[in-house]
């Protein structure tokens, strides 16, 4: 069937993606000599580092001096700006969510009236999708347009020396946390908020087998937050602290306030009981008409 070989593809597509950002993360480290000033990567670097690096070590440059230079929290304001870009692209997902299990029935109706024809399921699923605005892969969006920024950032911790030498907390951010307790932090994180959005992803099995392999974010978060430097699973907390809360919002919140809404519930039985009352007087009008 289309459909279970476009999720077997989506799934493999993430998989791969994280593996190459592991290789590159692990295996394509900066030389750290190459620059060491933000002004060094405009002069001097390539065309990566020049129009990209450079700005995000410029912005955090900039918003350290907002905070008396304070690079932790320049990351912070670093994930609040990045989040609220792609607020919109999240909202997106949010909706394409929703409409997907909405229309959970009627995929079920197609597997059940087009099982012994896969080629005219595939059809009928696609027409479905495009009748509801439904996108499967509307949930990657976020995540690879994530990506490059964190490469980015990757690359100006490295390049930056005022960042590669300073500390927040118990961290100095150019090292790894010596504790290992930022990568936990940030494996703990990221799991809670994997768990949050399976929660809201609608039960069917192609779903159900995409939500086991994105249990394996935490341990490639983990296993890349170990050895990096600390700035970088800091940005990670920093984010997975704003997608929990997002989606507590999103999806928890909403699915509560649209369980236990109390004018939906009055409403249906105000008409109910008043649709009962006019029946009534309607009949015990009938029957004095008849004794008339």
């Amino acid at each position: 069937m289309f459909f279970s070989r476009f999720t077997s593809k989506r799934k493999w597509l993430v998989m791969l993606s994280l593996i190459s950002l592991v290789a590159l993360l692990s295996g394509c480290m900066p030389d750290p000599s190459k620059a060491t000033t933000t002004e060094q990567l405009k002069a001097n670097g390539n065309w990566w580092e020049a129009n990209v690096v450079y700005y995000f070590s410029y912005a955090l440059d900039e918003f350290a001096s907002w905070f008396n230079g304070q690079y932790g929290l320049a990351i912070l304001l670093m994930v609040i700006i990045v989040r609220t870009l792609i607020l919109p692209l999240t909202l997106k997902q949010y909706r394409s969510s929703k409409a997907m299990q909405a229309i959970q029935p009627e995929l079920a109706e197609l597997r059940k009236k087009f099982a012994d024809n896969p080629q005219k399921q595939q059809e009928e699923t696609m027409k479905l999708f495009q009748q509801n605005k439904v996108n499967p892969i509307a949930g990657c969006l976020p995540l690879l347009i994530q990506m490059p920024i964190f490469i980015a950032l990757y690359n100006s911790i490295y390049y930056n020396g005022a960042i590669k030498t300073h500390e927040f907390l118990w961290l100095q951010l150019g090292e790894p946390d010596q504790w290992r307790i930022l990568a936990i932090i940030a494996a703990i994180t990221t799991y809670v908020q994997t768990k949050m959005m399976q929660k809201s992803q609608p039960a069917n099995p192609q779903m159900q087998m995409m939500n086991t392999i994105m249990l394996v974010f935490p341990v490639l978060i983990l296993v890349m937050a170990w050895n990096l430097p600390s700035a970088l699973p800091l940005y990670w907390v920093y984010t997975n602290i704003y997608t929990i809360i997002q989606n507590y919002f999103l999806y928890v919140r909403n699915s509560d306030n649209k369980g236990n809404d109390p004018k939906k519930d009055n409403g249906n039985g105000n008409n109910t009981s008043n649709n009962k009352s006019k029946n009534k007087g309607k009949g015990k009008a009938a029957v004095s008409l008849k004794g008339k």
